[in-house]
């Protein structure tokens, strides 16, 4: 069953929450990290993305970053940009986007519960990106953002969390540049604490929606600070990592696009023909289209979009792998015509998210960096549930959930 843990929170002052809440560390890359926190001291991308402070030129993964993310830490506590709370919270964090509002519990989860797979995961990991995120736990000391995990929905926790939501003056409330509000309560009724984390005893899984890379990592460093620890009793906060839990129903996943650098040798017709014995090919032409159903693609090639529906016999609606889409693109199209065997490795080949709209993709074509692009309709949280719960896992860049947490909101120490 699940444990969820309340804990003393670190936190930024209220007055300088908006400029402090960061978007994650892996949504931005060094050059766009910069950007962002140009002029703004407080943001939390000087931890997360401390490259940012260091000549541009500068090792990714050289110990000269990982010491910069330390010394920024410790000087945001210095300076009470995080200041820890005075007793142990479970906090609530709700995401307004698109006119809808979810809700999540914020507390730890326990890194038994990782290896014990209470905590179910749809995605591999790739051993140097855990490695870089155990790194900058093992420095700071700390989770300095949480992972993003779902449950499945429980009417009674949800109204408990939607009750103390509506009843009480949220301590954070903001809107992001990015049109995002975020709303932060601290729940100071121990009572209701009690009730949520004996209602999710009872669970028998969390899913990993988003942070696969950061699951690990925490956990990982959780379990090496266990044997370095002769006195251990299994108490110590370095047993639990930082987490958001929404339910299931909540959230939203959406398009996450697939850009391919060439056409592996073949002409733009072999191509197009070689698609044919599995796709029905319609040629929309220059107005964007968006696939309206499973097992339909969109796809841009030299200034032209098409509709691509797939044949039957590609797919399989009955087994939790084979009804997925990015699986008819990746068995069908990508590894046979493309030549692209390891999507987890291969440089031809880039994940757009669909946040960006299918503009990003067309603008990666038309600039001569990419060949063509492949637009997917979304993962339901049914099939990642459904593959989770089966012990499967997804092909690489099959999710993509909107609205992104913001880091910082609230900070676990390990010690």
């Amino acid at each position: 069953m699940a444990k969820l843990k309340a804990f003393k929170g670190l936190r930024p002052p209220k007055e300088i929450v908006k400029d402090l809440a960061s978007k994650p560390y892996d949504v931005l890359n060094s050059k766009e990290a910069r950007e962002e926190a140009k002029g703004n001291p407080y943001s939390l991308l000087h931890i997360i993305k401390p490259e940012i402070d260091l000549p541009e030129d500068v090792n990714l993964y050289s110990q000269e970053v990982y010491d910069k993310a330390k010394e920024n830490f410790e000087k945001f506590k210095e300076k009470g940009w995080l200041k820890k709370d005075d007793k142990d919270h479970l906090y609530i964090y709700a995401q307004t986007m698109w006119g809808k509002t979810q809700y999540g519990i914020v507390g730890c989860a326990h890194i038994d519960d990782y290896f014990n797979n209470v905590i179910k995961k749809h995605e591999l990991t790739r051993p140097d990106k855990e490695e870089d995120r155990m790194k900058h736990v093992r420095i700071t000391n700390a989770n300095m953002e949480p992972v993003f995990f779902s449950y499945p929905a429980n009417e009674k926790l949800d109204n408990l969390i939607k009750n103390y939501a509506d009843s009480n003056e949220p301590v954070y409330d903001f809107t992001a540049d990015d049109g995002v509000g975020h709303h932060f309560w601290v729940i100071e009724d121990e009572n209701l604490t009690k009730k949520i984390i004996d209602i999710f005893d009872k669970m028998p899984s969390l899913y990993v929606a988003d942070g696969h890379h950061r699951t690990a990592a925490a956990a990982l460093v959780g379990k090496e600070k266990r044997e370095a620890n002769p006195n251990h009793t299994g108490d110590e906060e370095y047993n639990y990592f930082l987490a958001v839990n929404f339910p299931d129903n909540q959230l939203t996943i959406i398009d996450y696009n697939r850009v391919v650098k060439d056409l592996n040798g073949l002409t733009e017709e072999e191509f197009l023909n070689n698609l044919k014995e599995n796709f029905e090919i319609e040629e929309i032409g220059e107005k964007e289209y968006k696939p309206s159903k499973l097992h339909e693609f969109s796809m841009y090639l030299n200034g032209k979009w098409y509709k691509l529906t797939a044949k039957e016999g590609t797919y399989d609606d009955n087994d939790p792998i084979g009804v997925l889409d990015v699986t008819i693109l990746t068995n069908k199209v990508l590894q046979p015509i493309l030549g692209i065997d390891d999507l987890r490795r291969s440089k031809r080949i880039d994940f757009v998210g669909g946040i960006r709209g299918l503009g990003e993709l067309k603008k990666r074509v038309d600039s001569g960096e990419m060949k063509v692009a492949f637009a997917l309709y979304p993962v339901t949280m049914k099939q990642l549930i459904d593959i989770a719960d089966s012990g499967n896992i997804m092909p690489p860049k099959t999710t993509w959930f909107e609205p992104k947490l913001r880091s910082g909101l609230v900070v676990h120490e390990l010690e």
